[in-house]
């Protein structure tokens, strides 16, 4: 059955923007978006890159890796996010992200409605922003969200139009690629819908065959031009290959002890599917099982199951809503005026909003991912020797420009090292005293409440120099190099 094309209905403009300004608020407002270290050295990175005119090929920032092999594979990012800080400070990054969080559902919502009747998009819209509210923090993988979606739907209006994607769609793999390494993904899911369109074809395949290998093929070319070139096709292989991933908490699996957002997406849909009884093609399916796969094994991939998801469910649902679409006929000069007074009166919020957020600038202070009040008691003379860090302020030492012992480039430190990293952390006197004796450490900077800090406290040749509720600073006073 042919569904009507509602993109341009009146009813649907409104709802995108809707989304893309509430996404952009949250953004600017919330402050839990700001509550990863990450953030701290992916700008430090940009900058790093802008200064010297290159992308890192090895580690300036710790003191236990320095001089080791690493790439900064979001590098495009990163100068995003350092020019933006430049601009604005934490306002001008919070301004950028939001940025891109209001395209990708602004963009979302229009082609979601390409599909399906309000009602429906509406609850794919919900379903889609449950899923990617655990995802909603300033780091590369949001900088990547608006192609994610845009790259989806291109993929699936070819498959809807019976031709093979627009080659216009390669430029978004080219800047993909260089900004976040989830461009792995948007290759693979070119495979199962071009197979898809060969079943299909029926005696034509060889037609389709041509057309969708060349825009495969030219898409993985494109992915290759980073300064990473092959490797940075294996970089994503690499990364899911190693075992302490699992300990960190974004690869960690989905937690159902307590109530998730993917959790009230599945009931939404397992309700609307059974229910109205929509049936998806059969690759279409095995698409939605790998996404779920991926989202139950690692929370991170919740968000490519929200965006993904919900765009491979809009045209069976659509589909199962036909009969309820609003058939209500609409004067297309009266509908164009509508559509500029809405576009208007959502540009005129999202500047209002920013000029609320300028006028009230961000003031970093103590939190999870930064001892700001801790650091800042450490002498002098004491800051710039060998330091053993929480894991989580390895970002935020960065910033600083103060070289810790790890941070969050796990792909970087390797199993080994996570490995020997979390003996510590057990704690494990003897593993600390190997490490303090091969890496000079002076001074320790932990999370309050870390079992470290407890056994510190009572360790001789150690003191405690500063704690609050955030983190808690030792000094070294046996005098040992």
């Amino acid at each position: 059955m042919q569904l009507t094309t509602k993109a341009e209905a009146p009813g649907s403009l409104p709802l995108a923007i809707a989304a893309a300004t509430i996404g952009y608020a949250i953004f600017l407002f919330a402050p839990q978006v700001l509550n990863d270290g990450d953030t701290y050295w992916h700008i430090t990175a940009g900058e790093w890159i802008l200064r010297h005119g290159a992308v890192p090929h090895v580690d300036p920032f710790s003191h236990s890796f320095a001089g080791a092999p690493w790439q900064a594979h979001e590098w495009l990012s990163e100068v995003l996010m350092a020019l933006a800080y430049r601009a604005g400070g934490w306002d001008g990054v919070l301004v950028l992200f939001g940025s891109a969080t209001a395209l990708a559902l602004g963009m979302m919502t229009c082609h979601l409605a390409r599909w399906t009747d309000r009602l429906a998009t509406l609850l794919l819209l919900v379903v889609g922003a449950a899923c990617i509210s655990p995802s909603l923090l300033a780091r590369p993988h949001i900088l990547a969200l608006p192609i994610l979606e845009l790259w989806t739907a291109g993929l699936l209006f070819a498959r809807s139009r019976g031709r093979a994607p627009s080659l216009l769609l390669l430029p978004l793999m080219l800047i993909w690629a260089n900004l976040h390494g989830s461009f792995i993904f948007g290759l693979a899911l070119t495979l199962p819908l071009a197979l898809e369109a060969v079943i299909e074809a029926g005696e034509g395949w060889v037609l389709v065959v041509r057309g969708w290998g060349l825009f495969v093929g030219a898409a993985v070319v494109a992915s290759l031009a980073t300064p990473h070139g092959w490797h940075g096709l294996l970089f994503p292989f690499q990364l899911m290959r190693m075992t302490q991933l699992s300990k960190i908490g974004e690869w960690e699996v989905t937690n159902f002890q307590n109530l998730q957002p993917i959790e009230i997406a599945l009931m939404a849909l397992l309700y609307v599917t059974l229910s109205r009884g929509i049936r998806l093609p059969l690759l279409r399916l095995f698409i939605l099982m790998g996404l779920l796969h991926l989202a139950l094994q690692h929370t991170r991939h919740q968000l490519l199951a929200g965006v993904v998801g919900a765009l491979v469910l809009a045209e069976p649902l659509g589909r199962a809503f036909a009969h309820e679409t609003d058939a209500t006929p609409t004067i297309p000069g009266r509908s164009r005026s509508l559509g500029r007074s809405w576009t208007v009166a959502g540009l005129v919020l999202m500047l209002a909003l920013t000029v609320l957020r300028v006028a009230y600038p961000v003031v970093r202070t103590n939190d999870i991912a930064s001892p700001v009040t801790a650091l800042d008691h450490v002498p002098a003379e004491i800051v710039r020797t060998p330091v053993f860090n929480e894991y989580g302020f390895g970002g935020y030492l960065i910033f600083k420009g103060i070289r810790p012992f790890i941070d969050s480039r796990a792909d970087m430190y390797g199993d080994a090292f996570l490995s020997a990293y979390g003996e510590i952390m057990q704690p494990n006197r003897e593993a600390f005293e190997r490490m303090v004796d091969k890496y000079g450490t002076r001074w320790t900077i932990l999370r309050a409440g870390s079992p470290l800090v407890g056994m510190l406290d009572v360790m001789p040749g150690w003191r405690r120099l500063y704690a609050d509720r955030v983190a808690v600073v030792h000094v070294r006073t046996d005098g040992k190099p």
